[in-house]
């Protein structure tokens, strides 16, 4: 909820009111700096923070207060240059809770055959509270800029209180163990991760080609000075534009943000469902498709009925596909450490999607031919990994709920009945 409050801030401040060519460097050099410590926490840090008792609590704790921190600044400066370092700090900190959490989870349930399903819970809850959040952000905007940065605070505020809570836990006592590293290459594993990482990086890609697209207009052709009535009269003689486009108004972007969680909240609701008929390899094939077609229909579509159906789309399958592929780990690698695996997954698709804002950033493209990217993005990994699974060891889902290989009886469950456990 306290990061939808931010977004709802950041679309009513000079974040999306300055030029966007003028804001294009700035962004891309946060972003290097965001994509920065992914590079580095995940292969060096992340394993040393697994083996201290509470190391993981640590960072979850860290992430939240940092984030309260930040907002309480950025509420300072909404209208001010320190806006732009202060909101990036923020994002890398928000990736890395989801580091924290991805490897926190499978620790805090009673087995790996509840995983999947408190995966999907918890997507659940993160789409529903991210709209509400949004409903709160906005509401607070009504009375100032800078509310919506404060309520945010509070949020994050209490989000400690909560994590204070959690166990002091040790993700993984000791290093990979030879099997591990081996079942972890294998090939429907690496081939699920790839296309996860393009979906990811689909979803950073069109978080800023649309947050470009709505940031602001055109700024005009410049008539002031001396002369500034023949200025004008000059230039509208000779058809140039004087006064400028307007922005798109801010409730497009915040009608995108809804689609979004909308995605999000269907993907993590359907998958389970799908799960019923269809294993891990189909659903993730699935979501590939469904991506594609997004892109394509929003190339087709354009303006804000093709930002709506790309976000929809590209969330949905994101959100889809992580609980297909943790499901599949836990199949196809049994007796890898989970916390640790989900934790190095998770901060390779953390940087995916920092890779692929990247792209929007510092490559400005109509949004047209950046819908026609993500169809293409995706169409070439759908490509990719109906090539790659034909190599891949296919294993069938166990419908035995008794056997510890991480595969979920919620998969097989009738709506209403407890899961098997």
């Amino acid at each position: 909820m306290s990061d939808a409050m931010i977004a709802v801030a950041l679309a009513g401040s000079i974040f999306f009111s300055i030029s966007p060519d003028a804001a294009r460097w700035r962004i891309g050099l946060y972003l290097v700096l965001t994509i920065a410590p992914f590079a580095v926490v995940t292969p060096l840090i992340g394993p040393l923070v697994d083996r201290i008792r509470g190391g993981r609590r640590g960072m979850i704790l860290f992430t939240v207060l940092g984030r309260a921190a930040l907002a309480y600044l950025m509420a300072r400066h909404i209208d001010g240059l320190l806006l732009f370092p202060e909101a990036f700090g923020f994002l890398i900190l928000q990736k890395g809770y989801s580091v924290a959490k991805s490897a926190v989870v499978p620790k805090l349930v009673r087995s790996d055959l509840e995983l999947v399903e408190a995966n999907s819970k918890l997507a659940l809850l993160s789409a529903i509270s991210g709209m509400v959040g949004a409903g709160i952000g906005g509401l607070a905007m009504l009375g100032a800029s800078s509310w919506a940065a404060n309520a945010a605070m509070v949020g994050f505020v209490a989000t400690a209180l909560f994590a204070v809570q959690l166990p002091r836990i040790t993700v993984a006592d000791q290093p990979a163990s030879a099997d591990e590293r081996a079942e972890l290459r294998q090939a429907g594993i690496l081939m699920a991760a790839s296309a996860m990482a393009m979906l990811r990086a689909a979803v950073g890609f069109m978080t800023f080609l649309l947050a470009f697209e709505f940031r602001g207009g055109e700024e005009g052709l410049s008539i002031d000075g001396p002369g500034r009535a023949v200025g004008a009269a000059v230039g509208v003689a000779r058809g140039q534009d004087i006064l400028g486009s307007p922005g798109a108004p801010v409730w497009h972007f915040g009608v995108v943000l809804v689609c979004a969680g909308v995605g999000a909240l269907f993907g993590a609701w359907f998958a389970p469902r799908l799960r019923r008929t269809a294993g891990e390899e189909m659903i993730i094939t699935g979501v590939l498709v469904a991506a594609m077609l997004g892109g394509v229909a929003a190339s087709w579509l354009g303006a804000l009925r093709g930002a709506m159906v790309l976000a929809l789309m590209v969330a949905g399958s994101s959100a889809a596909a992580k609980l297909a592929f943790d499901s599949l780990v836990q199949r196809d690698a049994p007796d890898a450490n989970h916390g640790r695996t989900f934790s190095r997954f998770e901060g390779r698709f953390q940087l995916s999607w920092a890779v692929g804002a990247f792209v929007a950033v510092v490559v400005p493209l109509p949004t047209e031919i950046g819908y026609g990217l993500v169809a293409l993005g995706t169409g070439l990994a759908l490509v990719w990994y109906l090539a790659g699974s034909r190599a891949a060891r296919r294993t069938d889902t166990p419908v035995d709920p008794d056997r510890p290989d991480g595969q979920l009886g919620f998969w097989h469950q009738e709506d209403g009945d407890e899961p098997h456990l």
